[in-house]
């Protein structure tokens, strides 16, 4: 075995094993697979042109000294990002643990319900801060929840001021440029009249329906919003406000003078810079618009025993659901963040937090004082941690530079400082050194930090927060250590078994790839540096976005987007440019298939398309004449198809390139989506099968890891015709020459994320990404025949060959009164997270079981479901009371001292012999998901409140 060939640790197949896969498949060879799966006119005729493949030893050395390339300066430029320090206890245990990166979405929530206490521990820091009632489990970043927050103001808008076409959103001059931009983004296609001015002299009329405030302002002052806030509500205005989240801890709470919605980042709770991310976002509201917030809530519930349990509440709002009628396509988190974010508040508790904010605001008031010595003028009246001076700026920076500092140059005469919780008395001596030297005075140093507070009384925070046992009670490394541990135990994840998610891809994340993102040198850059400091990033972006157009068969890429569905935007916004710079203003169709997943309408929706839905046939492919129907009745208006290859069914429809050359020819351009890109890789691409732009889940074929529900990176790559309109970003430039405004907040979206892909590219090399896809797609058809005569696969491909994943048929098994949701249960029996359940059809499970998983994982898996298979023969609509309705079996039941049950407590909990071996106990029996929406919770509460759930 070749040690120092990482692709043989990354594919889990060895080669021993090939004969039997493949005469269990019945082929001769992986390439007869393959050409019966592919069709012949889509095939890649030459190998990917990328590097030659890297060993994971040079590769860390490789990776190492490009870090060295990135100058790690003191830096204060603020904008919505800042220094953190993350515990060691919670970078170990939480960002460098695959128990917790690994874990998949909490969908199945008996076995996530540590994830799901983290959470509901995020929800409730977030909703404590910014006093208000209800907040999500984390958005994407603040730019982001506060275009969100425009969007669901909009969408609750009274019902007189829909009937008066009331369109007009106030945005304070003082939000971040990156929020700004984004804000642009999105209102112009839905219509939305953005007016940018200074708060202080703003007209309250009937015209607006929203308003976006920034606190503090974008410079640091602190303003009193109390009065705009009365006024807007007296005017039936609602109001949004974008806080940092830091100085909640010190400042009067948004929520306590009477705000909608607040939103965020929590990045300044020890989650590192990384050059923009990823870091987790927040957003808070009121109760009343529970059923319009975006994104995910956690909430609490009952098991069937009447036991407190963990699950996302009201999942109806999840955009698979509503598909075009969804108020935002988000449908996903930032979970490994928000746990961290989460994890920083329980350790430091409400008391921990008011010492680091006050250290905070006295280094900040320290400063003032010492600037305001050397006869500068400092321009904010009352500021958290960010101050702002007079001074030529000119001369400032070439002496900040040299002494690595960075500051923010408002502009000639402005400069802005934003100190942070790493910020020592030494820094604020070199800043004072740097300023002295620039005005020519005499160097004066501090020694101590001011005890005085620069926030007037009436803004001061008097109300208390976190006062719950979990935020006052894992104090010491030890306790939080345990704690982290045990909700750990909890959780499902990768490191204890396959997870075969049909459409999420859940395969090896590398620890060689992880590595990195735990180096100084890629932590601890901001993403608004003056670009020659993040030389070793600029190479890595620069690189990344080279190969994966190479491997999609596109000109160009823009990795900004820092989700799927951020991806699936952006590229529709691309082809929306595209379509105005040819005065083509008025094409606005979006053909959808039936089958296409939830987001796709949704994004289409908010691109300001109106989405028309073609037909599939009864082999789930696309009705290719119904297609060409509608693409003819709305040639002159047509905008795009938004298609899923291989399909959303697990099938390479074989009409593909007639249906791309079909919506060219009547003007429209071919959307990709790219969630199934595991399978393409290598064999045939985006490019050669006619689409114009595609967006790649770099979190599941290009091995992010999930984090258990984010973060994820879609980048998009196109066409050359789509080049000029890539994102760009208000603060340093990027993006095409005629770049549409910002799809997220950072220039490079989750620059951090981005390296765990570069990895798994430079890794892998050519030949193994080829051969990743070929084992991707043999698992699946081993699992398929497998698993024959046992279970029906609803869709394959023309030759009888599933793609990378299939969808098996559970509709059959109500005659025994089982339902789809039964097996999904009892899986968790057998040690595995269940497929991908009912989407994209109702009452099936989609199988996917990537590269990464070896031979016997694959039968233990394939065991399991030909056991769960006699168990549903055994079962009968007379007899609800089985082990499958009854599924899953805690340790609690099978240990109690009754056991009332018509089968074994061995059938329960040890079905098959391997289970003993490695048993993962679920935290609780199943959930109640209806008593959990009727009684939402989503914050911590003493556990006595629980107590008498029944």
């Amino acid at each position: 075995m070749k040690t120092d060939v990482f692709a043989l640790r990354h594919i889990g197949i060895r080669e021993e094993n090939l004969k039997h896969m493949l005469d269990t498949v019945g082929v001769d060879n992986l390439e007869q697979l393959i050409y019966e799966t592919i069709p012949e006119d889509i095939r890649l005729k030459k190998p990917l042109i990328l590097d030659e493949p890297l060993s994971e030893h040079r590769y860390l050395a490789h990776i190492e000294a490009l870090s060295k390339k990135n100058k790690v300066f003191r830096t204060y430029i603020g904008l919505g990002y800042h220094e953190s320090l993350t515990p060691s206890v919670i970078k170990r245990n939480i960002l460098e643990n695959p128990g917790w990166y690994t874990a998949y979405t909490p969908y199945q929530a008996e076995i996530a319900q540590g994830r799901l206490e983290a959470l509901l521990n995020f929800q409730t820091i977030v909703t404590d801060l910014t006093g208000m009632e209800l907040a999500n489990a984390s958005l994407l970043d603040e730019s982001t929840a506060a275009a969100e927050a425009m969007t669901m103001l909009y969408d609750v808008r009274s019902r007189e001021q829909k009937k008066n076409e009331v369109l007009k959103f106030f945005v304070s001059e003082e939000i971040l440029p990156q929020t700004l931009s984004l804000l642009k983004t999105r209102s112009t296609p839905l219509g939305i009249e953005l007016v940018v001015g200074n708060h202080e002299e703003f007209c309250f009329d009937s015209d607006y329906y929203g308003a976006l405030l920034q606190y503090p302002g974008k410079y640091g002052q602190v303003y009193d919003y109390s009065d705009f806030v009365s006024k807007a509500k007296a005017n039936d205005i609602k109001v949004a406000v974008a806080a940092d989240i830091l100085s909640l801890v010190a400042l009067t709470p948004p929520g306590e003078f009477g705000v909608d919605v607040v939103v965020g980042t929590t990045q300044r709770f020890g989650i590192p810079l990384g050059y923009g991310g990823p870091h987790a976002a927040y957003f808070a509201t009121k109760e009343a618009y529970k059923r319009s917030i975006p994104g995910r809530i956690i909430g609490v519930t009952k098991d069937t025993d009447g036991k407190p349990a963990l699950r996302m509440a009201l999942q109806t709002r999840e955009q698979h659901i509503k598909r075009d009628k969804a108020t935002s396509n988000i449908c996903t988190a930032q979970v490994l963040l928000a746990v961290m974010a989460g994890m920083y508040g329980v350790y430091h508790g409400p008391k921990g937090l008011k010492y680091i904010a006050n250290k905070v605001h006295a280094t900040a008031v320290t400063l003032t004082d010492a600037l305001e010595k050397l006869g500068l003028y400092q321009m904010n009246t009352a500021f958290f941690d960010t101050i702002t001076v007079k001074t030529n700026s000119n001369l400032v920076r070439p002496i900040a530079e040299k002494h690595e500092v960075n500051f923010l140059y408002v502009d000639n005469e402005t400069i802005s400082i934003a100190v942070n919780e790493a910020t020592s008395i030494k820094d604020i001596n070199q800043i004072l050194s740097i300023f002295s030297e620039a005005l020519g005075k005499n160097k004066i140093e501090v020694t101590q930090l001011i005890a005085e507070t620069n926030i007037p009384d009436h803004l001061q925070r008097t109300s208390s927060f976190m006062e719950n046992k979990v935020f006052n009670s894992y104090h010491s490394e030890t306790e939080l250590m345990r704690y982290i541990k045990k909700l750990e135990r909890k959780d499902l994840a990768l490191n204890h078994s396959m997870i075969s998610l049909g459409s999420c891809t859940m395969k090896l994340n590398a620890a060689t790839e992880m590595l990195p993102l735990s180096m100084t040198h890629w932590g601890n850059i901001h993403p608004f540096v003056p670009v020659e400091q993040a030389e070793g990033y600029q190479i890595v972006l620069k690189e990344l976005a080279k190969d994966l157009s190479i491997i999609t068969g596109f000109a160009d890429t823009s990795l900004q987007p820092n989700s799927g569905a951020q991806g699936e935007y952006a590229g529709l916004m691309a082809i929306r440019a595209y379509h105005e710079s040819r005065g083509d203003s008025d094409r606005n169709i979006c053909l959808i298939p039936s089958s296409a997943h939830g987001t796709n309408p949704a994004s289409a929706v908010m691109a300001g398309m109106k989405v028309i839905v073609t037909k599939t046939d009864e082999k789930g492919n696309i009705d290719v004449a119904d297609l060409e129907e509608k693409a003819k009745l709305h040639s002159d208006k047509l905008a795009a198809l938004m298609v899923t290859y291989p399909s959303t069914h697990g099938v390479f429809e074989s009409s593909i390139k007639q249906i791309t050359k079909l919506i060219h020819d009547h003007g429209g351009q071919v959307y990709m989506d790219g969630a199934n890109m595991n399978a393409q890789v290598g064999l045939t691409n985006p490019g050669m099968i006619g689409a114009d732009v595609c967006h790649l889940n770099l979190h599941k074929t290009f091995a992010i890891p999930h984090g258990g529900g984010g973060p994820g990176v879609g980048p998009i790559c196109v066409a050359p015709q789509l080049v000029p309109f890539l994102p760009g970003n208000p603060v340093i430039a990027t993006g095409g020459e005629n770049a549409i405004t910002a799809i997220s907040a950072a220039p490079w979206g989750s620059s951090l994320a981005c390296l765990i892909s570069y990895a798994y590219i430079k890794m892998l090399g050519e030949e193994g990404l080829t051969h990743s896809t070929k084992i991707a797609i043999l698992n699946a058809n081993y699992i398929k025949q497998r698993l024959s005569g046992k279970f029906d696969v609803l869709y394959t491909g023309e030759k009888g060959r599933a793609a990378h994943e299939m969808i098996i048929d559970c509709r059959p098994f109500k005659q025994n009164g089982i339902e789809v949701t039964d097996i999904a249960k009892r899986l968790m029996d057998y040690g595995f997270h269940a497929p991908t359940v009912s989407f994209p059809v109702a009452g099936t499970v989609m199988i996917e079981p990537t590269e990464s998983e070896n031979l016997e994982e694959l039968d233990r898996f394939c065991d399991a479901m030909i056991s769960i298979r006699a168990e549903i023969d055994e079962s009968s609509q007379e007899q609800p009371d089985n082990v499958l309705k009854n599924a899953p079996h805690t340790l609690d039941m099978t240990t109690g001292d009754e056991w009332p049950f018509p089968y074994s407590r061995q059938k329960a909990a040890f079905p098959l012999p391997y289970i003993r071996e490695n048993k993962f106990w679920p935290a609780v029996r199943r959930v109640d998901d209806a008593y959990g929406d009727r009684n939402l919770i989503c914050t911590c509460a003493p556990i006595e409140a629980y107590a008498d759930i029944e």
